[in-house]
């Protein structure tokens, strides 16, 4: 079996007693770093980052590592035997490079796992939704008492969890594009919630979507395939699918397995008629972007085995995941959302689109290089006040005036919050949906969606009891 990278890695490695070299000390390295640690390799890491950087983001080597070498470009590979790899290091990085030509295999966290988890594997992955459609089917497989977890790109980190997994284990696991640069494997249900222009400052169109549609590659005859089928690069995927084919779609009914929309209700089809799951009155969740997750999910499912009472028990209780519209709380009347998850134009558009209030709408962080004029248009017609902040806040306030008749340049997310304050109206929402990628001020989105729930709650007058 050829890797990713041109050297030969046919099985999970024998680590026993060689040199390894991690890039990066984020949670995938650290994760990387201890498992190899416990099977007897010694373990260099290296990572770009600076000390104080990596103290603030709480990355600090595992008890064990021989050296870590940060705040400079990464180490050179020679004299390794192996180099296993972060999920942020790209594949075109000349350290990986450097590693094809000395002919030193390459893996991954997602790699290993996929290649030594005992379990059954449900990926789902896509431009959007993923998240809050992983965490959904794993509140369906907890609500059904399935044995099963749940990891990825989301949740806990995966290798130092591989002895709580047995044959009959159900693992769901988000999945990044960055984490299918190297994986050789694909799970048994393997889900795309959409293709969507995204990572364009990384990755050419054509390879982001080949990125995505290798969770699909591996697969065998008697595996699952969940495709959006209202999703056009999806569609175009269907016809390489190599086992079962489910389609979900919120706009009409579709043949064969799958999940869709019909008269007010989600509904699913396995191997007979379809059966009602419940009411889309009864989804807490905003937006017609949830609604596709939210049928994804029933479609997945389905596949998993999960029963259909199950799937609704956890639909009624699914309130979203930290940092995807969620609500922080109020302020003189004013609704704050925290939607940091929204990392390009098009999820803010989709966090735009969930409400019907005027909006006072914080963008800012890192560009992508991605086509503003949808979001410039619907901020048009959706948007009080638009306050821009960080790297990109000159892009995006230029996109932004004259479709916006107040738009504000700022610094930071800080100062970002203290002026949308004084725009605010009761009855508004103060929408947090930066378009842009935390990387310029935070190491991950999360983090800057705690950055902003711990400024929104230390203004005046704020509550958490009243929301939009």
């Amino acid at each position: 079996m050829t890797a990713p990278n041109g050297s030969l890695l046919s099985a999970p490695p024998e680590v026993r007693g060689k040199r390894v070299l991690v890039y990066s000390l984020g949670i995938e390295g650290r994760d990387l770093a201890g498992w190899l640690l416990a099977n007897g390799a010694t373990v260099v890491i290296s990572d770009t980052r600076s000390d104080e950087a990596l103290a603030a983001a709480g990355a600090h080597a595992p008890r064990g590592v021989l050296r870590l070498v940060s705040g400079e470009p990464l180490l050179d590979p020679s004299g390794y035997d192996l180099v296993a790899v972060s999920q942020s290091v790209l594949r075109y990085n000349p350290a990986l490079q450097r590693a094809r030509e000395l002919g030193i295999p390459v893996t991954s966290q997602m790699r290993l796992f996929m290649q030594l988890c005992p379990g059954k594997t449900v990926g789902i992955t896509g431009s959007s939704g993923k998240s809050t459609t992983t965490a959904l089917v794993g509140g369906m497989a907890r609500e059904a008492g399935i044995d099963s977890i749940v990891g990825g790109n989301i949740g806990e980190a995966l290798l130092g969890h591989l002895s709580e997994i047995s044959p009959d284990t159900t693992v769901i696991l988000e999945i990044s594009h960055t984490q299918l640069q190297y994986t050789d494997r694909s799970p048994a249900i393997a889900a795309i919630t959409n293709i969507t222009p995204n990572h364009l400052d990384q990755f050419s169109w054509d390879e982001y979507v080949g990125l995505k549609r290798n969770i699909l590659t591996h697969q065998r005859r008697g595996d699952s395939a969940v495709l959006n089928a209202d999703d056009k690069t999806s569609r175009a995927l269907m016809a390489s699918v190599k086992g079962r084919l489910v389609r979900a779609s919120i706009l009409e009914e579709q043949p064969g397995p799958g999940a869709w929309v019909e008269r007010g209700e989600i509904v699913v089809r396995g191997d007979g008629r379809p059966q009602p799951v419940l009411p889309v009155e009864a989804i807490r969740l905003r937006g017609q972007h949830n609604l596709a997750n939210v049928t994804m999910a029933c479609a997945i499912a389905s596949e998993a085995g999960i029963p259909l009472d199950a799937m609704a028990r956890a639909i009624r209780a699914f309130t979203g995941v930290p940092h995807r519209l969620e609500v922080v709380g109020s302020v003189n009347g004013a609704a704050w959302v925290n939607d940091s998850i929204a990392t390009s134009p098009e999820r803010t558009i989709a966090g735009l689109r969930a409400f019907s209030e005027p909006v006072v709408l914080l963008l800012g962080g890192r560009d992508k290089n991605l086509d503003l004029d949808g979001l410039r248009e619907l901020a048009r017609s959706r948007c009080r006040t638009v306050v821009c902040f960080g790297e990109s806040g000159d892009l995006f306030c230029t996109a932004m005036r004259g479709a916006v008749a107040d738009c504000t340049r700022v610094n930071t997310l800080d100062e970002a919050v203290a002026l949308a304050a004084t725009r605010t109206a009761p009855g508004d929402v103060v929408l947090l949906s930066p378009a842009g990628t935390s990387f310029d001020a935070y190491p991950n989105f999360e983090v800057r969606g705690e950055a902003f729930r711990a400024v929104v709650r230390a203004l005046p007058g704020f509550t958490e009891e009243v929301s939009p």
